[in-house]
């Protein structure tokens, strides 16, 4: 049975990656920011199958915390997936306020470097092996233009750290595969103010619709496989067709 750790596991995206992992067979800590009844839910769902572990990943002396708590629980993790992230709130360049994108990146790639480290360290210290995923975004290629640009951004970083990472890691048995997820279906978009989103960006998705968070979720787990066992420093893009 293996041990998974999620960061923003609670909703959305990422609590379909743990009930998704949970139905294989695996045990799954996962971290969730603040809402507290979503992750009761899904503990109570899945049962001693998970522990949900209260972290901000923007505070990046939280990793030690979150690995220790997750390892005390279960073991040794085979896998981190990392996909806690935020978009900010929706803008065109010009009105994008510097703060914001200093968050977005506290969040979606200090957080994640934190977190990685904090693992990686374990399993060298260990000499074992394991896998590393980072939910990234289609947006690192199409820029995010009049929305997104801090967030594109951000995302362009983890891409950039999933090539560097995997092929620093690769000779030591550790691989790090991204994905490149394509507008989904959740709640971040209404969070960012703008809930219409989805239902404008489909009309130009090649498949003609967005993602469920379960189509992201499993390919999540391909890349957590042995299937996967000779993709590493590269981008799964799973975003209908972009």
């Amino acid at each position: 049975m293996r041990h998974l750790l999620v960061t923003g596991g609670g909703r959305g995206i990422g609590a379909a990656i743990v009930r998704r992992a949970v139905a294989a067979g695996d045990r799954v800590s996962f971290t969730y920011r603040s809402d507290d009844e979503a992750a009761r839910a899904l503990r109570s769902d899945l049962g001693d199958y998970v522990l949900p572990i209260r972290s901000d990943v923007s505070h990046d002396g939280d990793a030690g915390r979150v690995l220790s708590e997750a390892v005390e629980w279960s073991g040794p993790l085979h896998g981190l997936v990392n996909n806690a992230g935020i978009t900010g709130r929706t803008s065109t360049f010009v009105d994008l306020p510097i703060d914001q994108v200093r968050e977005v990146f506290d969040v979606n790639v200090v957080g994640l470097l934190a977190i990685t480290q904090a693992v990686v360290r374990r399993w060298r210290r260990d000499a074992t092996t394991g896998v590393v995923v980072n939910v990234s975004s289609i947006a690192a290629r199409l820029g995010g233009a009049n929305e997104f640009i801090g967030y594109a951004s951000s995302k362009a970083a983890v891409d950039a750290i999933t090539l560097g990472l995997g092929r620093e890691l690769a000779p030591h048995g550790i691989r790090v595969v991204g994905i490149g997820a394509g507008t989904t279906r959740t709640d971040i978009h209404a969070e960012a103010g703008d809930p219409e989103r989805p239902a404008r960006a489909a009309a130009g998705i090649p498949l003609g619709r967005i993602a469920e968070p379960d189509e992201i979720a499993a390919t999540v787990l391909f890349a957590l496989s042995p299937e996967a066992s000779f993709i590493t420093a590269a981008t799964i893009p799973v975003a209908g067709g972009l």
